[in-house]
C-alpha cells in the first residue's frame, strides 16, 4: 500500500503514555458498565471473547455487556475489585511505534478526504471522527475500553479506539498480515462512524432493544457487513484519487475479512459453528460485502438491511 508522504490527520489523540486509571469513567452507567445505546462497535475480534477468549483471554462478561440486550435497555456488569496501583511509567516510543502512528494517521486522513467528498455529493457535511491510540485500557463515553476488545468505535463520543498491538495479533495469531489489512481495520471502524452520521446505527440500536437475542444478533450482522462494504467504498475512492493500492493489497483485506468471520473464529475456538450466535457475519459474507464496496465505490450498494440474502 502506497501511503508514505501522504497527508496525515490531525484528529489523532495519543493516550499511549497515559497511566491506566483502572476506572470506568465516561459511561452513562458508571462503574464500568456499558450503555447499549452507545455501545462499542468493533471489527469483529470482540467475538473471540464471547467464545472463550481464544486469542485475548478477556472475561466474556465484559463483552456480553456490550452485545446483550435482547429484551432491555441496558446491561451493567460490575468491574472486579481492584487494589490501588501506582502510576504506570511511560514506555518510550520506538521508531516502529512512530511509523505505525504515522500510518494510522495517514489512513485516517484518507478516509476523511473520501467521506468528506461523498457526503458533499449528497448535500451533507461529514463530521470527522477522532482516532484514539491507547495501551491496555482506556475510558470512553461508551464505558471501559480494553485492548482485548480489538479496535472499536464509540458512537457516543464519535471516536475510534485502537491499541496498535492489535496489528501484531492480526498478523501473527489471526493470520492476516499486511498494511492494507491494517487499513481495512481502520476503514471498517470509520464505516461505523459513517453509519452513525447517516442515522443507521441509531435505528439499529432502537430495533435491538425491542428484539429477541436472535433478532438482535441478526441486526448486528447486517450493521457489521454494511461497515465492511463502506470500508470497500473507501478503498475504491482512495485508489481512484490517489492510486494507493499495490499488488496483493486487496487480497490482504479479503484475507483479513475471512480470518475474522464469525464461523472461522468459532471453528478455531470450539470446533463447531453456531450461526444463530453470529454478530458480525460469516467469512464469506464479510468478503462478499467488502468486495461489493471496493468494486462499485457506491454507498447505495451497501444497503445490507434491504438485502434478502447476505
Amino acid at each position: 500500500m502506497k501511503w508514505e508522504g501522504n497527508r496525515q490527520s490531525d484528529n489523532i489523540e495519543d493516550r499511549r503514555d497515559a497511566a491506566d486509571d483502572g476506572g470506568g469513567g465516561g459511561s452513562a452507567l458508571g462503574g464500568g458498565g456499558f450503555a447499549l445505546g452507545g455501545r462499542h462497535i468493533g471489527i469483529g475480534t470482540i467475538v473471540i471473547a464471547l467464545i472463550g477468549g481464544w486469542v485475548f483471554g478477556i472475561n466474556p462478561l465484559t463483552v456480553l455487556s456490550l452485545l446483550s440486550g435482547g429484551g432491555g435497555g441496558t446491561v451493567q456488569v460490575a468491574p472486579p475489585a481492584q487494589s490501588p496501583r501506582p502510576a504506570q511509567s511511560a514506555r518510550p516510543h520506538t521508531p516502529a511505534d512512530d511509523t505505525m502512528k504515522a500510518f494510522v494517521a495517514t489512513v485516517l486522513a484518507d478516509t476523511e478526504d473520501v467521506w468528506t467528498e461523498q457526503f458533499r455529493q449528497r448535500g451533507m457535511t461529514y463530521r470527522k471522527p477522532v482516532l484514539v491510540l491507547f495501551r491496555g485500557a482506556t475510558t470512553t463515553a461508551c464505558g471501559r475500553g480494553q485492548s482485548a476488545m480489538g479496535p472499536f468505535y464509540c458512537p457516543a463520543d464519535e471516536k475510534v479506539y485502537i491499541d496498535l498491538g492489535f496489528y501484531q495479533t492480526l498478523a501473527e495469531r489471526l493470520g492476516a498480515p499486511g498494511d492494507f489489512a491494517q487499513a481495512y481495520v481502520i476503514a471498517h471502524e470509520v464505516g461505523h462512524h459513517v453509519q452513525k452520521l447517516m442515522g443507521v446505527s441509531g435505528k439499529v440500536d432502537a430495533l435491538r432493544k425491542r428484539s429477541s437475542e436472535a433478532q438482535a444478533n441478526a441486526l448486528s450482522v447486517r450493521l457489521e457487513l454494511q461497515a465492511d462494504c463502506l470500508a470497500g467504498v473507501w478503498g475504491f475512492h482512495a485508489q481512484l484519487s490517489r492510486q494507493i493500492l499495490q499488488q496483493g493489497d486487496i487480497e490482504e483485506a479479503l484475507n483479513a475479512a475471512t480470518q475474522i468471520g464469525d464461523d472461522t473464529l468459532q471453528r478455531h475456538a470450539q470446533g463447531t459453528v453456531v450461526p444463530e450466535s453470529f454478530t458480525h457475519g460469516s467469512s464469506a459474507q464479510r468478503v462478499r460485502w467488502f468486495k461489493r464496496g471496493i468494486d462499485s465505490g457506491d454507498i447505495g450498494q451497501c444497503d445490507t438491511f434491504a438485502a434478502q440474502a447476505l
